[in-house]
């Protein structure tokens, strides 16, 4: 019997990107299912409420049957056993990425040492994309459009 394997991909993706989005659909190469997981930053601030973001990235993942997207609270590590995921699955664009992702994936190791920590290397055509850089320029009236998916351009510009 082959070994399913599921992955929780879990940030704020306040917006998601097509770098997200990107990472996503790589993770359907290595995982049975992946577990997108929406959750709140206590420092940053958002463009979206929750919701809207859940239904965004449901819309942007819609024809994969195989990824689910959730709302995740607390630790984790307690939302990977939530959702039976034995993976914790990361992008890395910069070396200051992997600095911080080592340091996440040894202290959910050591709280899980069941739940692996799985980094991605960003694709090079969206390396610089970041949702704060998208925040950013979404706040100051400029062109999202090359940074996320449709219709998340679309949500960003009826603000």
């Amino acid at each position: 019997m082959e070994k399913q394997s599921q992955a929780l991909f879990p940030g704020t993706f306040d917006p998601f990107t097509k770098g997200h989005l990107d990472l996503v659909r790589r993770s359907r190469n290595l995982f049975s299912k992946t577990v997108i997981a929406v959750a709140k930053h206590h420092s940053k601030g958002h463009l979206f409420q929750p919701e809207e973001r859940l239904k965004m990235i449901e819309q942007c993942t819609s024809e994969w049957p195989d990824v689910e997207v959730q709302w995740m609270e607390g630790l984790l590590v307690d939302g990977c056993r939530k959702a039976g995921a034995n993976a914790i699955l990361r992008g890395v664009r910069t070396g200051a990425d992997l600095d911080y992702e080592r340091q996440m994936a040894l202290t959910n190791g050591a709280m899980a040492p069941e739940i692996e920590t799985v980094l991605l290397i960003s694709a090079p055509e969206h390396s610089h994309i970041s949702s704060t850089l998208v925040r950013q320029i979404a706040q100051m009236g400029g062109d999202v459009s090359p940074f996320v998916p449709d219709s998340v351009r679309d949500a960003i510009a009826a603000l």
